[in-house]
């Protein structure tokens, strides 16, 4: 595939558009003539962020030709089973979090409130502004196709009781008897591949851990523990780490089934 800059654009305004030029916003004609210095008649790709690439043309007065929008220059299926990590939001580093997944691979990203949470969030619609843009900034670095799903915050609890039937959920909890290495737990979920409308959760605790109550809650609800590490982890280390070992076993599983 050539090596071209990239440029997500709301498929909205993509499908909406009336002929092959696209009026770009002030951000992203900033981004392709200032910062990347695309010269005029330079081709460029544009993604949705729903699987979909074109090609297209950087025009004067900040304007991009795509060609036909009909039929994409490549195409990617979305995954069948995806995957998702709801974090109780720490004092620092959430966008490092969000970057980071985004950039993984990771299909969700769930921000959590909990008892023990040392920073309460405020402003919480110009927050997920401000999430929304890092994770297309990382969708074009990273070269994703798909973008993720940032969700709004909600309380842990209530959150895991709205909880589809289908999705399957671990909790992250070094210090609980009962945790079983996360690559070992996952080794007993290859039959799961192959069945749609799933989504394969981690959930990271808060930087002062989980309260009585929220274990009592997890036991209460038969919800394994299970553990990234055998030493305790920031919440963005542990974070980024339980990331990489759920995509890399869900690209494990792929190439067996290739195989």
């Amino acid at each position: 595939m050539d090596n071209l800059i990239r440029l997500l654009i709301q498929n909205e305004r993509i499908i909406s558009n009336k002929n092959k030029n696209i009026k770009l916003t002030k951000d992203e004609a900033h981004y392709v003539n200032k910062v990347m210095r695309i010269k005029f008649g330079t081709e460029i790709f544009i993604t949705n962020g729903q699987g979909a690439l074109w090609k297209a043309k950087n025009l004067e007065n900040n304007f991009i030709e795509i060609n036909n929008i009909d039929k994409p220059y490549f195409f990617q299926e979305k995954e069948k089973f995806t995957l998702g990590i709801a974090v109780v939001v720490p004092k620092n580093g959430f966008e490092d979090i969000i970057k980071m997944c985004t950039e993984i691979g990771i299909d969700f990203i769930q921000p959590l409130f909990s008892e023990r949470q040392v920073k309460k969030i405020s402003n919480f619609s110009k927050k997920t502004i401000r999430w929304n843009s890092i994770i297309n900034e990382a969708v074009e670095q990273s070269e994703r196709l798909w973008k993720p799903h940032i969700l709004n915050g909600v309380n842990l609890i209530n959150w895991i009781d709205s909880r589809d039937s289908k999705d399957i959920i671990s909790i992250s909890a070094t210090r609980n008897s009962s945790s079983e290495n996360l690559n070992h737990w996952l080794k007993k979920k290859q039959n799961l591949l192959d069945k749609k409308s799933r989504v394969l959760w981690n959930v990271i605790g808060p930087e002062g851990g989980w309260s009585k109550s929220e274990i009592e809650f997890f036991v209460k609800n038969k919800i394994p523990f299970v553990k990234l590490s055998d030493t305790i982890l920031r919440t963005s280390t542990a974070t980024v780490n339980a990331a990489s070992i759920l995509n890399q076993w869900r690209n494990d599983l792929k190439l067996k089934n290739k195989l």
